[in-house]
């Protein structure tokens, strides 16, 4: 993306600067949230949880800073990437800010159109009005952006169907034996739910849960 060249033209004074610091910390979360893997790991936890049918087990902080970790961890070469192509050139003052951007770009703009899909991304350029690229270097953040998020939700929906569907053969299960032992009163989820957790437990779940998450974005 070539876009930042009117940084270098902007001479703000120490107190603008300082304000437009801090506006840019605000939207960190939203940048998070929207260009990384954060979006996939807290649905498909979500999803986990509803199908478990333990309601606030894990609760949401344990939900949310799980996906955190694996975000970092899975986001980690990409940091390697913009702090040694972007950032040291930049400290070491070899190129100018706006190229540090361009440089810095380079790399998540590269990971986050390796998870979209073709067709959410000609969404964006259908509903634009532009051409489609020839390469990535061509599709602004303002389009991989929105189009990553689509094609991320829709990954972890995938995911999410895969992980409710057992959970909802043994909820089947459980009701259509308590019907035809007459015991209509007993909520199903009093039983159902040892035996989920049983079998999520037996299965070592969180570990091919997790590892299935992390093999989705190699």
């Amino acid at each position: 993306m070539r876009g930042f060249e009117w940084l270098d033209k902007i001479n703000l004074p120490p107190q603008l600067g300082i304000l437009a610091l801090l506006t840019l910390l605000s939207l960190l979360p939203a940048v998070i949230l929207t260009t990384t893997s954060f979006t996939r790991f807290v649905v498909v936890f979500s999803f986990l949880r509803q199908g478990l049918g333990t309601q606030q087990t894990p609760p949401n902080q344990v939900i949310i800073g799980l996906s955190l970790f694996l975000t970092a961890f899975t986001m980690s070469p990409i940091v390697d990437r913009m702090t040694t192509e972007a950032y040291e050139p930049l400290q070491r003052q070899e190129i100018t800010q706006a190229e540090a951007l361009d440089r810095a770009v380079a790399p998540l703009r590269s990971f986050m159109l390796r998870q979209t899909r073709e067709a959410d991304l000609a969404l964006f350029y259908e509903a634009s009005g532009k051409p489609l690229p020839k390469t990535e270097e061509e599709v602004p953040l303002t389009i991989a952006a929105p189009a990553f998020m689509v094609s991320e939700l829709t990954t972890a929906f995938e995911m999410g169907v895969l992980i409710l569907l057992p959970f909802l053969v043994i909820d089947l299960a459980v009701a259509s034996g308590l019907m035809s032992m007459g015991m209509m009163m007993v909520p199903p989820a009093n039983i159902s739910l040892p035996l989920k957790l049983m079998v999520f437990v037996l299965v070592d779940g969180w570990t091919l849960l997790v590892g299935s998450l992390l093999r989705s974005f190699s």
